[in-house]
């Protein structure tokens, strides 16, 4: 039997051995959960207000990138020779990376430029995964309150000021 290697240990040796491959702390996992699931919860106001306001990005779009952005943070923060610099680096590729998909949402026809609030958004709503990563739960929440608020509020006023812009221009 050249070639084959047959492992000693029995059933109860290849559980041991997959235990301790595999194995993790299910108490940081629980932790871990709710970071990311309360970055979900804070993102779902923003997306529904771009969704209720029919832009481009909406509902799906926002809790993906802040449990995204958690999630990238989550795994650096505790790694074996993390540091301040190592989350710096981390950050600004986040910051990048969501400006990136932010930039798609913005459409230019003509001499009118839409989509820079939506733009905006999701590269806040990055902002709000990485504060909850970091136990900065307080500036999530307030990030996710203002920018709804922002949005909510703002985004009819100035519906109405374009559309009487366009009215008045004919």
């Amino acid at each position: 039997m050249a070639g084959k290697v047959i492992y000693a240990g029995g059933v109860r040796g290849v559980m041991e051995f997959l235990y301790a491959a595999f194995s993790f702390d299910w108490r940081q996992t629980l932790i871990d959960f709710l970071r990311i699931a309360l970055a979900f919860i804070l993102a779902v106001p923003i997306g529904w207000e771009r969704h209720e306001s029919k832009r481009n990005i909406g509902l799906r779009t926002f809790p993906i990138v802040a449990v995204g952005a958690c999630g990238f943070m989550l795994i650096v923060k505790d790694l074996n020779g993390s540091n301040a610099e190592t989350h710096a680096r981390l950050l600004q590729g986040l910051i990048g990376g969501i400006g990136f998909i932010g930039g798609g949402a913005i459409l230019k026809q003509e001499s009118n430029v839409r989509g820079l609030a939506t733009a905006a958004s999701i590269w806040c709503t990055g902002a709000i995964g990485a504060a909850v990563a970091f136990g900065r739960e307080e500036i999530a929440v307030l990030l996710s309150s203002i920018m709804f608020l922002v949005l909510w509020t703002l985004s009819p006023i100035v519906e109405n000021a374009d559309h009487a812009d366009k009215t008045s221009s004919k």
